[in-house]
């Protein structure tokens, strides 16, 4: 990507929008809107059909899975196709990421891809998230606006702005990308056919984290701790809790924030989720250690699962490893050969016993895979 990515981080990362024209230069897409159109009628695809203009305000909002019916009776404008995680479904799109690694991995969400008929939009609107707009084919224009009224359009199925006014506009094609960060206004058109792939950043809120933190406490065993007040008085008003009360159950949330150990290791499990269940199956049947040392020396490819995140952190000069949620203790070493590629090369030489039982536990939790090589 032509991209200095420390200038970029410096300018523009959170502060001002970027154009990058012909960031991706030749870009070829890997799928059309055929393509598209067949993951759409998928069950296990998120997917929506957008139609509607702003000049009209007639939006409407459909959510897949679609039928074969539902694009051929699409009109000739005016609509938009929208697939989220569309690298998971189509492992080698992972690729496309590659250039984006200046960013911490976990920053990444996914890749979404809309299809759309000339004069297709999802309307002026902002996103919490930092988000990358690379047009794949066809020319859209971009309109965006950093001060402008954040009021919606009231009785719509779509988060749309009630009015917008742009302050710069562009015309992007094939190859251009725009990066617009959190808070910015913005309202694309297709001009004509086309598709626009957005690679978007993950930023959790607080009520993300409290609400996956209460849950992750919750399958411990004693649930966090429990609240106590063995020095407790006669109540002396109806139904108050007292400042007592308030500041004991308070302790008792800080402590679990205070605790570094605690905190930072769901923070890891957290980030290794995505939004949907959709985790790894295990395969059909287990591998000992001493297979998967076969097979990885016989030349088979590890891959990784399309549906498996990886994070670790650091922890005492070693790492603990999270792959969606589950921990697993190895050297700093294998937690990042594991996580630079979908197919990371691990040299068999290196391999120490404790390293090669975390990758049999990942390829047994269908983490990975091995390559046709071993079958």
């Amino acid at each position: 990507m032509n991209l200095d990515s420390q200038h970029f981080l410096d300018e523009y990362w959170q502060k001002k929008p970027c154009l990058l024209r012909q960031a991706l230069p030749e870009f070829e897409p890997m799928l059309d809107g055929d393509d598209l159109a067949g993951l759409a009628c998928e069950d296990m695809a998120e997917s929506r059909l957008v139609t509607g203009t702003f000049e009209a305000a007639d939006w409407s909002l459909e959510h897949g899975p679609f039928d074969e019916e539902t694009f051929a009776n699409l009109p000739g404008e005016n609509w938009t196709l929208l697939v989220q995680d569309v690298e998971k479904h189509y492992a080698p799109l992972q690729e496309l990421l590659q250039p984006f690694s200046f960013i911490p991995a976990w920053r990444l969400d996914d890749l979404m891809i809309s299809y759309a008929a000339t004069g297709g939009s999802v309307g002026p609107h902002t996103d919490q998230y930092d988000v990358f707009l690379l047009q794949a084919a066809g020319r859209r224009r971009w309109q965006i606006a950093r001060d402008c009224d954040r009021d919606l359009l009231p009785d719509c199925p779509l988060n749309v702005l009630r009015s917008f006014t742009a302050e710069q506009e562009w015309v992007l094609e094939p190859g251009d990308m725009l990066y617009l960060p959190p808070g910015v206004a913005h309202h694309g058109v297709a001009l004509e056919p086309g598709m626009t792939w957005s690679i978007g950043a993950r930023a959790p809120s607080a009520a993300d984290l409290l609400q996956g933190f209460g849950e992750w406490l919750a399958f411990h065993p004693d649930e966090g701790g429990r609240y106590s007040d063995a020095a407790l008085k006669p109540a002396a008003r109806a139904g108050e809790i007292d400042q007592l009360a308030l500041q004991g159950l308070g302790e008792l949330l800080r402590s679990k924030v205070a605790d570094r150990q605690t905190l930072h290791h769901f923070l890891a499990a957290f980030m290794s989720r995505f939004r949907l269940a959709n985790e790894p199956a295990p395969p059909a049947a287990a591998m000992l250690a001493d297979e998967v040392a076969g097979a990885l020396k016989n030349g088979a490819t590890l891959m990784r699962n399309p549906w498996t995140r990886l994070v670790w952190i650091e922890t005492a000069g070693t790492a603990r490893l999270y792959a969606a949620g589950q921990p697993h203790d190895c050297s700093t070493w294998l937690a990042e050969s594991l996580c630079k590629s979908i197919c990371p090369n691990i040299g068999t030489d290196k391999l120490d016993q404790a390293s090669l039982e975390v990758i049999t536990s990942l390829v047994n939790s269908g983490h990975f895979l091995l390559g046709p090589d071993t079958v």
